[in-house]
């Protein structure tokens, strides 16, 4: 039960929201401001579930499993918006609101708006490493989302301004190396003279929802979902020992950050030992990211094919990918990997499917990311709800 206004209805209607509650009935404008109050300390509960599970014996770290799922914003993908569209919605609400206070006032005021890649290899390479860098920023400072449609068209105009300027401080830095005529290996043969300028657009490119900005048009398996990618670590006991949220399509990027944020959220809870192997799809497949947390010590078994039937994908044969295929084929590995799908996916199916969560009805990474814990910490209360019926 999340709509404020069906718990203020229950606290009157339903025995044990009445008893939850002492008798009051909180009403649901109260409810709401609670929630956006207290959202940080709402996350921080998830903490201190896992805790009560790891005094109860049911954090078992032994196997766990990495996975994401994508779930729908409090937004639709209709309001995403170019940076053209936004400017020109905003200057059509100005004039708006101008006519309205010409009647009321007989004064006029106008707004103006400032004017606001294609790119080598190289180029793109650094400016993903640099939108990377920004969009680590943002997540580590988000910002609540404005009630104010016109402070969220601002916001959303401010967003996409500032991603230009990135591309175009790195299209700069690009040029002064490649001016420079100095190759990776230190020799001087970068003339540079087979290489066009090309000049990027005035205006920034790209498209935003206006009225979730912070939520993605994410690409699934049936289409495209406006929303965030929810990730989990989840014990072989379907115990989630980490969550967190994500703005890609691709889980590339989770697989290390997870299993540190699992991690330091077992050492939080008083757990001393580190998961013995962490189990993960394709999707999640980085040599980068396996070989470091190989090198904190723990083992990985991520498959590097999406369909084993089908032939490797181009760059994925030799090596590790190999040495894996070879680990998944031997009854051993099919055993543990399957295990991945009875704990993490079944843990998604029962949140979406059992308990309704199909879509987030806050908006921002700040808000979502509290909600997100917040389903995670109630699932963990039924699993202990669950063990205390089971061992009384």
């Amino acid at each position: 039960m999340r709509s404020a206004r069906a718990i203020e209805r229950r606290c009157t209607e339903d025995v044990a929201f009445r008893v939850i509650c002492a008798g009051q009935t909180p009403d649901h404008a109260t409810i709401a401001r609670f929630r956006a109050r207290h959202e940080q300390a709402i996350a921080e509960l998830f903490g201190g579930v896992l805790e009560l599970c790891a005094r109860s014996g049911l954090v078992n770290v032994g196997v766990v499993s990495v996975d994401g799922t994508k779930i729908a914003a409090s937004a639709t993908h209709h309001a995403n918006r170019t940076y053209q569209q936004i400017a020109e919605e905003i200057l059509k609400e100005a004039a708006e609101i101008d006519a309205l206070e010409d009647e009321l006032y007989g004064e006029a005021r106008g707004d103006e708006l400032p004017e606001g890649f294609r790119t080598s290899t190289e180029r793109r390479q650094r400016f993903r490493e640099a939108k990377k860098e920004l969009e680590q920023e943002r997540k580590e400072n988000p910002k609540p989302v404005p009630r104010d449609r016109q402070k969220r068209l601002r916001e959303c105009k401010k967003s996409l301004e500032e991603d230009a300027e990135l591309e175009r401080r790195v299209e700069r830095e690009h040029e002064a190396w490649r001016k420079q005529g100095i190759a990776k290996d230190g020799s001087r043969r970068m003339t540079g003279h087979n290489m066009k300028p090309r000049p990027l657009p005035e205006k920034p490119t790209g498209k935003i929802n206006v009225t979730d900005p912070d939520s993605r048009n994410l690409k699934t398996t049936r289409g495209f979902v406006q929303g965030y990618n929810a990730q989990a670590v989840v014990t072989s006991d379907q115990v989630i020992i980490a969550a967190d949220i994500s703005t890609e399509s691709l889980d590339t990027a989770n697989l290390e950050p997870m299993v540190a944020e699992a991690c330091a959220a077992l050492e939080a809870a008083g757990v001393s030992d580190k998961p013995g192997v962490v189990l993960a799809d394709a999707g999640y497949w980085k040599n980068e990211a396996i070989e470091a947390i190989v090198n904190r010590g723990i083992q990985t078994l991520v498959t590097p094919d999406a369909d084993s039937c089908k032939q490797p994908r181009p760059g994925r044969r030799g090596g590790l990918y190999d040495f894996v295929r070879q680990v998944l084929a031997t009854d051993w590995g099919k055993q543990l990997y399957l295990r991945r799908q009875g704990s993490v996916e079944s843990i998604f199916g029962q949140i979406k499917a059992n308990r309704g969560v199909r879509r987030f009805q806050r908006r921002g990474r700040l808000a979502v990311l509290s909600e997100w814990r917040l389903l995670t910490a109630t699932h963990n209360l039924l699993k202990l709800h669950q063990h205390y019926l089971a061992t009384a």
